[in-house]
């Protein structure tokens, strides 16, 4: 796996090459304690949460926002659009896109790799973007990406809104190991979903909230929304404040 560019930056994984769209950063007004990468859904940029993330009341918190690469959608007829990874379909039984997955975690990892080593690191995202942070908290606990590449940082948070976990059916027997265990256990999950929504279904977010649960990330918080659709409110934005406030222990 190589990157390269500060901005823009490419991949090559198991012979797909990616190029990354640019990135935009939101600098800490305060002491910084925490920096977290915030993943885009399908067909944005991240140019449009930069401007949302910056206008937070979280002054310790350093928010990098890349944009994903274009590339051919299998929902879409094979027509590119900006994406995490590939998808075919929202449904339960849909096949993952593993190594497409495995590029982006990777590249969130190179975006935190420079951190200072006192700052507490984390991943989160909205819509496709959410599967990828989810993604990326299994591959922290596992130690390890899809393809069985060493995951190299610390995570101390992961969120996911309006979003999915990817590849839960395969986690099963997977988290047992004492180590994996215990980085499992320690990790912060917020997962939100809006009842209302109506390109990720509710169920989906409530599911994966579950599944983190059920294989052993016991700080899983599963928050719903009566009425919200496939996009973001003050409330929600509020709870992520309040939520990230405690759980990084950021003087505020």
């Amino acid at each position: 796996m190589s990157f390269s560019g500060a901005a823009l930056g490419s991949g090559r994984i198991l012979g797909r090459a990616v190029e990354f769209g640019k990135t935009h950063v939101v600098r800490p007004k305060g002491k910084h304690q925490a920096t977290i990468v915030w993943l885009h859904g399908l067909g944005d940029t991240g140019s449009s949460w930069s401007q949302l993330l910056e206008t937070l009341p979280l002054p310790n918190i350093k928010w990098i926002c890349p944009t994903a690469p274009s590339q051919p959608i299998s929902l879409f007829g094979g027509f590119p659009s900006t994406a995490w990874f590939d998808v075919v379909g929202i449904n339960e039984d849909g096949p993952d896109d593993v190594e497409g997955l495995d590029v982006a975690a990777a590249h969130v990892a190179n975006l935190l790799s420079n951190e200072p080593a006192d700052i507490k690191l984390g991943v989160g995202g909205f819509s496709m973007g959410a599967g990828t942070s989810l993604y990326s908290a299994t591959c922290f606990a596992l130690g390890k990406y899809g393809n069985g590449n060493p995951y190299p940082i610390k995570l101390s948070t992961a969120i996911g809104l309006s979003g999915w976990l990817p590849c839960a059916k395969t986690l099963a027997g997977k988290l047992e190991e004492e180590q994996i265990k215990n980085r499992a256990e320690s990790l912060p999950i917020l997962v939100c979903h809006g009842k209302g929504d109506d390109v990720v279904p509710f169920k989906f977010g409530e599911k994966s909230s579950q599944a983190l649960i059920s294989h052993g990330f016991k700080k899983t918080t599963f928050k719903a929304y009566s009425g919200l659709g496939h996009y973001t409110i003050p409330q929600e934005m509020d709870e992520l404040c309040a939520w990230l406030t405690s759980n990084l222990g950021l003087e505020g």
